[in-house]
């Protein structure tokens, strides 16, 4: 029995097809005026980079209670799963000419086999190249040349209120395409009994629904700006939240993998808190910014730059932090030796330390297996 995978209460998705015009509206010294956003050449540039992905499983595994588990497939199927034999399907996005491929880690994952649609209808076995759980990642390989590939923008410029396009396969309606705009930056997501994700997402209202997992986020340009990977639902269709994993972080990982088989992760060796009034007056703070250390690991980077619990960190690298889902999403952009500039606050003055980012080991060695 073929069985298709759905997605967890937050539940993991992409698309709906659209060439759609959007209007913005743009201010001069001589007026108000009007100015029309075409995205039919986004979606041209762009449907054909994403791809159909389909798996299959010889057992369940942990991960189906994540991601199928509950009232979500029994809204779907009115059944619980089996354990054999499985089948799933998402998205992936090409990234390279050579046939490197990026897509959401529970697409792929425990797979026995992966098969690759492209949007021209060729199928080619995908060898899974690398993956990154924590950030829901994969990276996979076909043999292909001259494909037509999806160029990175930079998420950290994305706006609030900027048009963006999702591509992919919902409901297993290929090559499809929808419109929406960035609702927010920096989210972090509840999965309830399992807490937050360690991701930082962008939010966007484009309609994303099951089958789209591992899609293109892409901007007016039609280059891509995130990974389309949840939507907030309680039933599994879409309701007007999805999220995507910034295009800056999804980079970085696709070059970890790529180059080392697995993600060289950056740690700033503190432990922080997010701030409100409350706390601010508590700890006699005068504004309500930035993020408060409540501890400094001793073998970590921040203690060999003299941190102190009490700081408030409040940018990292030049970006303002707010939040542990800033924090996060500076550093998942980062490697072990990378220096950055940060900025606190101790005693109401401003100190600015330049910082050399350590592994998990309290060093900038690469780690080269899962065992290191």
């Amino acid at each position: 029995m073929k069985i298709k995978r759905t997605f967890r209460t937050l539940a993991i998705s992409v698309l709906a097809i659209v060439c759609t015009v959007g209007c913005t509206h743009a201010q001069s010294s001589h007026g108000s005026t009007s100015k029309y956003v075409d995205l039919t050449e986004a979606a041209e540039r762009s449907v054909n980079s994403v791809v159909y992905i389909k798996t299959e499983f010889t057992q369940k595994t942990p991960e189906w209670d994540d991601f199928f588990g509950g009232t979500i497939w029994e809204h779907f199927f009115g059944m619980a799963p089996s354990a054999y034999p499985v089948q799933a399907a998402g998205s992936g996005v090409i990234v390279s000419p050579d046939g490197y491929i990026i897509t959401n880690n529970h697409v792929v994952a425990d797979a026995v086999k992966t098969t690759i649609t492209l949007n021209d209808k060729r199928e080619y076995n995908g060898t899974i190249i690398g993956t990154d759980p924590s950030a829901d990642l994969a990276l996979i390989k076909i043999d292909a040349k001259n494909l037509p590939y999806v160029e990175f923008a930079n998420s950290d410029s994305v706006k609030l209120g900027e048009w963006v396009l999702a591509v992919g396969n919902p409901m297993n309606l290929t090559s499809t395409v929808t419109a929406g705009i960035i609702s927010a930056k920096a989210r972090q997501l509840e999965l309830g009994s399992k807490g937050a994700t360690e991701e930082s997402y962008l939010q966007t209202d484009a309609a994303v629904n099951s089958g789209n997992s591992g899609g293109a986020l892409v901007n007016a340009s039609g280059k891509l700006v995130g990974i389309n990977t949840a939507i907030a639902s309680g039933n599994g269709y879409y309701t007007g939240y999805s999220f995507a994993i910034p295009s800056n972080i999804v980079k970085k990982i696709y070059f970890d993998l790529k180059e080392y088989g697995r993600v060289q992760k950056a740690y700033l060796g503190v432990s922080i808190m997010e701030l409100n009034a409350s706390l601010a007056e508590e700890y006699g703070l005068d504004d309500v910014r930035g993020v408060y250390v409540a501890d400094v690991d001793e073998n970590g980077a921040a203690a060999k730059n003299d941190f102190q619990e009490g700081d408030v960190i409040i940018s990292i690298d030049e970006h303002p932090v707010n939040s542990l889902a800033e924090v996060r999403g500076v550093l998942k952009t980062k490697s072990p030796g990378d220096k950055v500039k940060v900025s606190i606050i101790r005693n109401k003055e401003k100190y600015n330390k330049n910082v050399t980012l350590l592994n998990n080991k309290g060093t900038t060695e690469l780690l080269r297996n899962d065992y290191d």
